[in-house]
């Protein structure tokens, strides 16, 4: 079981000349990224679809070892009714994200701050979510933002279908910290431009223990947790991102975030 950080997508024209290197080309800025965190958020998806190609680029431009999440198709979860997603669905699954291989980490799931926890109706969309495709299996972690989601019912149901609830440290929405799955998703999301790294190296030290916790198969102290029970300890892999906030600052986090964790 590993942990692995990372950035939310690797083209941002602010990151040139900050964290690429001067003049470095554009084509090759998935090489340099991945040589520097060891995983990627692929964000792109969200919007559109690819070609399996794209993918397959994708998964020879990193290092053994690195690991690509996939943030779903807002089509499937940007709805009013989530248990009709299955069409979405099957079509995100099948663009040929199977492509990246054993570089294909979590499907991120994310949904809108407005909506609001519906046991059956988010039941019904945990339900449409293949354990596989192409041969290949699949991790899914689901990203809810409105705090009627703090549920004993809703870890429950994630726990049954061994979907993460993505940990998002985030200064406009509630976060639910509870492990529901044999891996765990973390979205740093409240990074400052005023600090060099996004966080504090006080925050950072605290996180690479968060890191090290999930990982060993822990609980993190000072989180909100929905339930007071935890599942049995257990190894986990651990995904930790540094996304939105300020942006620009993310690479810095990530690599300051490795750094901490490898010692």
């Amino acid at each position: 079981m590993t942990i692995r950080i990372g950035i939310g997508g690797w083209t941002y024209e602010p990151w040139r000349g900050t964290f690429y290197p001067a003049k470095w080309p554009q084509k090759r800025e998935l090489d340099y990224a991945a040589s520097q965190v060891t995983a990627i958020e692929i964000n792109g998806t969200y919007y559109s679809s690819f070609k399996p190609a794209s993918f397959a680029n994708w998964a020879a431009a990193a290092p053994d070892g690195f690991v690509f999440a996939v943030k779903a198709s807002r089509y499937a979860t940007n709805r009013k009714v989530l248990a009709e997603a299955g069409e979405s669905v099957e079509r995100f699954v099948g663009q040929g994200i199977t492509e990246l291989g054993d570089k294909l980490g979590p499907v991120l799931w994310q949904f809108m701050a407005t909506k609001r926890f519906d046991a059956d109706d988010m039941g019904a969309f945990l339900k449409l979510l293949p354990g596989s495709h192409a041969g290949v299996p699949l991790r899914h972690a689901v990203q809810v933002r409105h705090e009627s989601f703090a549920d004993p019912a809703f870890v429950a149901m994630a726990r049954a279908a061994n979907v993460a609830i993505v940990y998002a440290d985030s200064a406009d929405y509630p976060a639910i910290a509870d492990v529901t799955a044999d891996f765990v998703y973390a979205r740093l999301e409240a990074a400052e431009e005023q600090n060099p790294a996004g966080y504090t190296d006080a925050a950072l030290d605290d996180w690479a223990r968060a890191a090290r916790t999930w990982q060993a198969g822990g609980w993190p102290e000072g989180l909100p947790y929905v339930v007071a029970d935890a599942p049995a300890k257990a190894q986990r892999d651990t995904f930790v991102f540094f996304i939105n906030g300020a942006k620009i600052r993310a690479p810095r986090g990530a690599m300051a975030l490795i750094e901490r964790v490898s010692a």
